[in-house]
């Protein structure tokens, strides 16, 4: 056992004050700035939607910075997982989630079923999928949308 204190009264002080838990997210932005986009980043993006392996692929996928052509273009990708990850990001077009409603994957449909930011046209289409866990989904997602309504972003509804 060690005797070695890591933090000291001060310290332990300070950690309780300033919990995350205790911030807005405002104030945790404010405190983080996320680094600006710039065009090496979007190039970066781009390269990491064309490289061969479908992991890299899910990593562009997964970027709120993706641009909206490269989503269309991923949202077309032989991979699943690939696909999947444009369904659930929050930054795709919905354009592009439109495209994905009728996906030859289960696991892309239910992905898109439980992203909030699908447009209302689309979860109708959901809504009579084939596919019994893609409509347990939507049934689920639409019960969390009677209980906070205040809570859905203004671009779901659109």
């Amino acid at each position: 056992m060690s005797c070695i204190r890591f933090n000291t009264p001060a310290q332990r002080e300070a950690m309780r004050r300033f919990a995350p838990s205790q911030l807005t997210p405002a104030e945790v932005a404010a405190l983080h700035p996320a680094p600006p986009v710039t065009e090496s980043k979007l190039n970066r993006l781009r390269l990491l939607a064309a490289d061969p392996n479908p992991k890299i692929r899910e990593a562009a996928a997964a970027s709120c910075n993706t641009p909206a052509d490269v989503f269309a273009a991923l949202a077309a990708d032989p991979d699943a997982g690939v696909r999947g990850c444009v369904a659930r990001n929050e930054a795709t077009p919905c354009h592009v989630l439109r495209s994905l409603a009728h996906d030859e994957s289960e696991q892309v449909r239910s992905f898109l079923a439980v992203n909030y930011l699908v447009p209302d046209d689309t979860m109708a289409v959901l809504a009579d999928d084939p596919s019994r866990q893609v409509r347990a989904l939507v049934r689920w997602k639409g019960a969390l949308r009677l209980a906070e309504p205040a809570e859905i972003p203004a671009r779901a509804r659109a």
